[in-house]
């Protein structure tokens, strides 16, 4: 601190909670997160209305009764084609944050919330099963880009100290929108035969909601000042966004940033696979999106009802549990909230997937002996609640945390295309492959996503670096080792370790 003293200003100011950064974190959470949770959840609790819908109205066009496989094809197709909208919607991700910014794609991305919520809110007016599986392919849409935009645009608002914090608030509020569809489906509120169109409908209140607030909110001042070279923009959003005026520390980083990246203009997608520097980031958010998915974690979402029937939950309490599900998942993510800027996100991800393995490995014991014995099926509850738990504290929040912290601004878009892409498609393999696997693998299906927990786990440990505190050049050092490159820094041509060594450099590499 002596030395500190001497140079005349402080190396490092920690940034802090704003009313601002606050509102914006918020609002753009509610507004987008949101949706992709409650579109997750919202159909489980009304499928056998909605399926009554879909045969009562094949019966009206046709005369005859809808064959049974067709009926499953149909529905199959209402589950799975929002995964698939999120696959186009996170390939659309670089293009749309590079022309339209952060905040500008949130903005346009309401379209494709508040349409859908349109189209499913009329379906049964207008008589189409057919307006349904259009609409959860355009809310899909809506749901990869905000899964993938939100996290960016709230990891470059906030300073580093709190980046970790904020950057689970998206995952907190698509656990919430699960937890608000799971409420909303209990059958004497809306999971019913009057109010299931209303259910689906209400998916386009947030957006209308971040649609009116968030333009009087500040754009990403990264963005802002790098890709648009506004230093004055980039100046004002900071000082709004810290509650300070003094934000030349974290202005001149930015600039060391755009320094070591101008060469490099906008990766696309394949010049981001062709790059050495930046191999072992991108193995490793492929690696964590794909464990995050394939871990079962949706297997248990949208099977959540024939999960607890198995192990033994009479029909009508099926749905208190499966709300109770959503609320220790809401749960554990504030917990996650709280507690990752202290823990770091390595410490919570090995944590989480190794909780996930455990849980897995004694859900199939549970499910194998509940038969012969009679307390068996309160331990596959158990097991599930274990699961989501661990879920909810690692693999779910934190590889959008790393995926921001990982790649520098030039990167950062198509990274979180590639993540996207990864993380939606991951989801649709499993939404459309478990319901055989349960059928030929019954308990033993589980033994799949153990085996995978374990896999991400032994990758996280060998490879993935802790994040917290670093700024994105930091992190970006800590790779290079591992890739075999040096990160220059423009006109100087140094190392940044080297640029970092004396006290001046030191004030200006800080804020983030």
């Amino acid at each position: 601190m002596a030395e500190n003293e001497e140079w005349g200003k402080p190396v490092e100011k920690k940034g802090r909670l704003t009313a601002v950064l606050a509102l914006a974190t918020l609002i753009s959470a509610f507004g987008s997160s949101f949706q992709y949770g409650y579109n997750v959840a919202v159909i489980n609790s009304p499928s056998p209305f909605m399926q009554q819908f879909y045969n009562a109205t094949y019966l009206e066009r046709y005369g005859r009764p809808m064959e049974e496989n067709f009926q499953t094809l149909l529905w199959s197709l209402s589950v799975s084609m929002y995964p698939l909208g999120g696959f186009f919607g996170s390939l659309m991700v670089a293009p749309l944050v590079n022309k339209l910014g952060r905040k500008g794609t949130l903005l346009f991305n309401n379209i494709f919330s508040i349409v859908p919520a349109v189209m499913m809110g009329v379906s049964e007016i207008a008589k189409s099963y057919e307006i349904i599986i259009a609409a959860r392919f355009i809310v899909g849409i809506c749901a990869g880009l905000s899964s993938n935009v939100v996290p960016m645009y709230l990891g470059e608002l906030s300073p580093k100290n709190l980046r970790g914090a904020i950057g689970i608030i998206p995952q907190l509020f698509i656990t919430i929108g699960i937890l608000a569809a799971q409420v909303l489906g209990i059958r004497h509120i809306l999971g019913n035969s009057t109010g299931w169109t209303l259910m689906l409908g209400l998916t386009g209140i947030p957006a209308l909601i971040e649609l009116l607030l968030l333009p009087f909110f500040p754009e990403s001042p990264r963005y802002t000042l790098i890709q648009r070279g506004d230093e004055d923009a980039a100046k004002k959003a900071l000082q709004r966004l810290r509650g300070w005026d003094d934000v030349d520390g974290e202005l001149s980083e930015m600039h060391l940033e755009d320094q070591s990246e101008r060469a490099e203009g906008h990766l696309s997608v394949l010049s981001l696979l062709s790059q050495r520097s930046l191999r072992w980031q991108l193995v490793s958010i492929i690696i964590m999106n794909m464990g995050q998915q394939l871990s079962g974690v949706n297997a248990i979402y949208y099977y959540a009802d024939s999960i607890y029937a198995t192990a033994g939950v009479k029909q009508n309490d099926i749905q208190y549990v499966t709300v109770g599900t959503g609320a220790v998942n809401v749960f554990m993510t504030i917990a996650a909230v709280f507690i990752v800027e202290a823990s770091g996100r390595r410490l919570l991800l090995l944590c989480g997937f190794g909780i996930c393995c455990g849980a897995c490995v004694l859900l199939t014991v549970a499910l194998t002996f509940q038969e012969n014995v009679t307390w068996m099926p309160y331990v596959s509850i158990a097991c599930v609640i274990i699961y989501v738990t661990g879920h909810a504290i690692g693999p779910s929040p934190i590889p959008y945390v790393v995926t921001t912290e990982m790649f520098r601004q030039s990167a950062r878009p198509a990274a979180f295309m590639v993540a996207g892409s990864v993380h939606w498609l991951s989801n649709f393999t499993v939404g459309l492959i478990f319901p055989f696997l349960e059928r030929g693998l019954g308990s033993y299906s589980f033994i799949i996503f153990a085996f995978i927990c374990l896999a991400t786990l032994i990758y996280i440990w060998l490879v993935v670096p802790e994040t917290k505190s670093k700024t994105f050049l930091e992190i970006c050092q800590m790779f290079a080792k591992r890739n075999k490159v040096e990160i220059k820094l423009g006109d100087g041509d140094q190392p940044l370790k080297e640029i970092k060594e004396t006290p001046e450099d030191a004030v200006r590499v800080t804020a983030f």
